[in-house]
């Protein structure tokens, strides 16, 4: 099983964007998305450590499948991606309405 190798990927990518974007990132007047990039991050990293190490016990390393790939890596890096804009949304509506009281 490859599923791994797109979470994998999309980690690698999310990692460079975030050091190009680092002074960005840590600003209070990034946008949403860009200021809860290192949560994506560590899913990402986090989720794909997990399935390399779950393979590798499961002795499913060397089983590369271009199916697996676009059958379940491609999905799973969808919805987590997903899941962390959601995530993100929530938080900044949650900041923003308690910005809003605390004025």
């Amino acid at each position: 099983m490859s599923c791994f190798l797109v979470p994998l990927a999309e980690a690698v990518v999310v990692s460079a964007i975030r050091k190009g974007n680092d002074q960005k990132v840590r600003s209070e007047n990034a946008r949403p998305l860009l200021r809860h990039l290192p949560t994506l991050e560590k899913m990402l990293w986090g989720g794909s450590v997990m399935l390399v190490v779950d393979h590798a016990v499961n002795g499913e390393l060397t089983a590369f499948s271009w199916g697996d790939i676009l059958t379940v890596g491609v999905p799973m890096a969808a919805v987590l991606t997903a899941v962390w804009i959601g995530y993100a949304l929530i938080v900044e509506h949650r900041r923003k309405v308690k910005t809003a009281t605390i004025k």
